[in-house]
């Protein structure tokens, strides 16, 4: 029995050391006789673990990143290797983007904001559509109250369409149309999100500089484009960072129904039945539902998702 469990054991390290292997020499020319995972003597694995390698060129939005310069390539180096070997995060972020992404790379199309703005959401939220933050922001692009509302969004004890993604993405879109114009770049839009347009625009008047990659920011602001730059990376060629996920691993889009409502529904759980659904399948398509009502105003109308049964 000690032999044959010893020998599953190899068997089950040595798959490990394989697809370790994989993933860790995509990234630099592996040393003569070196492995990823090492068996000792006691039966505990030892990992070896590798820095990834840079992107010999990179862009945001078509603006290059200065990766000639020393310190802009250390701060990307930073957040490739943060981002890279979080595993489990990745892997459950690539699961989502399958669902989330084609539906906001349209939005972007439709309002004219360059298709690298969905790794913003990413930075967000790592497409976590229910996710709020410590300071209150909400949903997949993490719009504060304030924000939100100067956006056009209907955010109150009723309705919160900060996490209604197809308004909170139009309002994301027109927040970087406002950014590029104040500002004069894509990359600074974006950075805007973090720190907002106000405060890039002092840092410029203060420091003089050109671009992003001129200026000191507080540092979240200073990690912020490089983490995007990261998950643009590594989301957009996953498997050639050893994140071997197949068509069956990944979340698909939900087909869904949609429902206008014109007038005031005093429970939301008697309406989902009523549409042939449930009280759980409604909040879960519909979270901009934010209690069991939904009050409508005269002349105001709302549209309501439910799964399309196959």
């Amino acid at each position: 029995m000690r032999n044959k469990t010893k020998l599953i054991f190899i068997f089950v390290a040595g798959a490990i050391a394989g697809a370790a292997t994989i993933a860790g020499f995509a990234f630099r020319d592996p040393d003569p006789g070196e492995a990823s995972v090492e068996v000792k003597d006691n039966g505990k694995l030892e990992y070896k673990w590798y820095s990834p390698e840079l992107p010999k060129k990179l862009d945001f939005a078509g603006e290059p990143v200065p990766l000639n310069r020393w310190e802009v390539r250390e701060r990307l180096d930073r957040d490739m290797i943060v981002n890279y070997y979080a595993h489990g995060g990745t892997i459950y972020m690539l699961k989502n983007v399958t669902r989330y992404f084609p539906f906001i790379e349209a939005r972007l199309r439709a309002n004219g904001i360059p298709d690298d703005f969905k790794y913003v959401c990413v930075a967000e939220s790592s497409l976590q559509p229910q996710v709020t933050s410590p300071a209150g922001a909400a949903s997949l692009w993490q719009f504060m109250k304030d924000t939100g509302i100067r956006y056009g969004l209907e955010i109150n004890d009723n309705v919160d369409e900060r996490y209604n993604i197809a308004k909170a993405t139009d309002a994301a879109c027109a927040y970087f149309k406002d950014a590029y114009k104040k500002l004069g770049s894509w990359t600074a839009a974006a950075a805007s999100y973090n720190c907002g347009q106000a405060g890039y625009a002092r840092q410029v008047d203060f420091q003089g500089g050109n671009t992003y990659y001129d200026m000191v920011f507080p540092e979240e602001t200073n990690r912020y484009i490089f983490r995007i730059l990261s998950l643009k990376t590594i989301l957009s060629q996953p498997k050639v960072w050893g994140f071997m996920l197949d068509s069956d691993d990944v979340y698909k889009p939900v087909k869904t129904k949609t429902v206008q409502v014109t007038a005031s529904i005093d429970n939301l759980s008697d309406f989902a039945k009523q549409n042939g659904s449930s009280y759980k399948m409604l909040k879960l398509l519909n979270p901009w539902l934010r209690s069991h009502s939904l009050p409508v105003k005269s002349g105001k109308a709302y549209e309501i998702e439910f799964p399309v049964e196959h």
